[in-house]
């Protein structure tokens, strides 16, 4: 069973990335391309009054490996589908752990819910922290760190998220389910805020770089996640139904016949 989710969870996974590339295509590389131009327009205006060696130095005929328009098409579409299937194993890894654990849900349902509860704890929350930034915004000398600062702060989204998950499950066995489940996202929540206000601040905007440029370009990555993360949800819950759904009802027929 463990594989026949795992594979469903990746074929999900394939169909939401590709979904979330023709996304992020129509309405994420507009930005990306405005971006690059700044990014350009603001070298070319540096190396400008450089003695002709120094300029070469700067710029040296370096090429990129890759064009432009292979990046926007086929870098793009196997970035986010490649992205797509490896969330799409872990998605169904954390299905099988939690269906029929928390909560007595269909398995649709259940799979909507997680997808919902995963894209707000991996995506949302560190999102609202450290929110993506395109090219021409943050320095080279700081992507380590930067990096760094937001995938801790993803990992800590994801550990408070399943000692919320925990508790709230204690908690609704003495309080009810609805009680137990407002507590646990209260308390993710407060913890999650402490943290955001305690981890160090990123802010590598420059003040000319047009805002109208910079939030296109976020709102356009979170657009990109949400529509994967939608996808996925309603995919596997789709394949999966057929799966377990039978299962379900068989049971519930002998209960009922018992």
């Amino acid at each position: 069973m463990m594989r026949t989710l795992l594979v469903r969870g990746m074929v999900a996974g394939l169909a939401a990335g590709l979904l979330a590339t023709l996304f992020a295509y129509f309405f994420g590389e507009p930005s990306v391309n405005a971006a690059i131009g700044i990014e350009e327009a603001g070298g070319a205006a540096h190396s400008h009054g450089q003695e002709p060696d120094a300029a070469a130095h700067d710029h040296g005929g370096e090429e990129a490996l890759v064009s432009r328009d292979v990046q926007s098409t086929v870098g793009l579409l196997t970035g986010v589908a490649g992205y797509g299937i490896a969330v799409g194993g872990l998605f169904a890894l954390a299905f099988a752990v939690l269906h029929g654990r928390v909560g007595a849900l269909r398995p649709r349902l259940s799979a909507a819910l997680l997808a919902a509860g995963a894209f707000v704890v991996v995506v949302l929350v560190p999102f609202l922290k450290y929110p993506a930034n395109p090219p021409a915004v943050g320095s080279g000398e700081t992507i380590g760190s930067r990096t760094a600062l937001y995938f801790g702060f993803a990992g800590i989204s994801v550990l408070v998220a399943i000692v919320a998950v925990y508790a709230g499950r204690k908690l609704a066995d003495r309080l009810g389910g609805w009680q137990g489940g407002l507590l646990g996202a209260g308390g993710y929540l407060v913890v999650m805020a402490v943290c955001a206000v305690l981890m160090p601040v990123v802010d590598e905007v420059p003040p000319e770089f047009p805002g109208s440029t910079l939030w296109t370009f976020r709102l356009a990555s979170l657009g990109t996640q949400l529509v994967l993360w939608t996808g996925l949800g309603l995919v596997f819950g789709a394949l999966v139904e057929r799966v377990l759904r039978p299962r379900t009802t068989h049971h519930a027929a002998a209960a009922a016949v018992s």
